[in-house]
């Protein structure tokens, strides 16, 4: 596995733990402003809060995840182009300088 796949894997995992571990310190602010809850009444509403919120939360990255490979695809497309672009003007711009110069010292070759 190249280094880079591993950073990106070990980065997604840390960020995860870090969503899941906000998602439960969200779940028990919840569940601390419904005082009436029984324990096990809480514990069951904090596992319904943080299941809710990572099934939520992982929707939302693959939305993202979608998207980001759908915006490299067109940013690549227009990178090419304008490669070719920029390339072709520079030949273009080369090939008239050199016919210039060719020109010039025919002119003053003939003089």
């Amino acid at each position: 596995m190249p280094l880079d796949q591993a950073v990106n894997e070990i980065e997604g995992f840390l960020l995860w733990e870090a969503e899941k571990d906000r998602t439960r310190t969200r779940a028990e602010t919840f569940c601390a402003g419904l005082p009436w809850l029984t324990d096990t009444q809480r514990r069951e509403v904090e596992l319904r809060y943080c299941q809710d919120q990572r099934d939520t939360s992982q929707a939302y990255l693959e939305r993202i995840a979608t998207r980001s490979a759908a915006l490299r695809t067109e940013y690549e497309g227009v990178y090419r182009a304008l490669r070719r672009r920029l390339i072709t003007a520079l030949l273009t711009g080369t090939v008239a300088v050199a016919v210039l110069v060719a020109m010039t010292a025919v002119g003053m070759s003939t003089r």
